[in-house]
């Protein structure tokens, strides 16, 4: 496994970033369509709402936001509360084809990821609990920093494994983006994401893999 192209640092202890740099493909809407399907299949197959608290990556990963500070029965990772929408019925949401790809990996990890426009971040990256006072633009509104696992670039906040940041979003006009899960170390590795990746763009092609990485 490659390591990242730019400095990474960590605060948090017990968490492993993986790192892929995208960049985007045309594609068949039907291809990501199906991709999208099979995972959701996958996870009611896998899954079951009463014990989703109980698998070990939802374990590992609420025991890590606890150690950041964050109640993560009050802010989930974005992972768990993608998966408990999924388990009630619902389907994994069309957004745009590299954000579907992000989703389609998170919901197979069960892991947070999150995709950001590469002309919006820049290095060097620290992974820490966010401070008193900080916030940012969420994509739903305003969202308190203090306490959660927050990744920082050369700009600021970047992202948390909660809610995304509208400063990194992904537009249908981005060609190069970022996509970084958040690991629980040792429970998830870095290859597993690596090859669910590859996997999902082999059925779906959406993006072109430039670079696989894990801090």
């Amino acid at each position: 496994m490659n390591t990242p192209p730019f400095e990474v640092k960590f605060e948090l202890e017990g968490w492993r970033l993986f790192w892929a740099h995208l960049e985007a493909q045309p594609c068949d809407p039907a291809l990501l369509v199906a991709a999208a399907r099979r995972v959701v299949e996958q996870v009611r197959a896998k899954m079951q709402m009463e014990t989703l608290s109980t698998l070990p990556t939802i374990a590992g990963l609420r025991k890590l936001f606890k150690a950041a500070g964050c109640d993560p029965t009050r802010y989930r990772p974005s992972s768990e509360a993608l998966l408990r929408r999924l388990l009630k019925g619902e389907e994994m949401p069309v957004i745009s084809p590299l954000v579907d790809l992000n989703n389609c990996l998170s919901a197979s990890l069960a892991v947070p990821c999150c995709v950001m426009a590469e002309e919006t971040v820049a290095p060097p990256y620290l992974y820490r609990a966010g401070k008193p006072g900080e916030n940012y633009e969420s994509l739903r509104g305003p969202f308190n920093l203090e306490g959660k696992p927050l990744l920082v670039d050369a700009h600021g906040p970047c992202d948390v494994p909660i809610t995304g940041n509208m400063r990194v979003k992904v537009t249908a006009e981005t060609k190069r983006a970022w996509l970084v899960a958040y690991l629980p170390a040792g429970v998830v590795a870095p290859e597993s994401a690596d090859e669910k990746l590859r996997e999902l763009v082999a059925a779906a092609p959406a993006a072109k893999l430039l670079l696989t990485a894990a801090s």
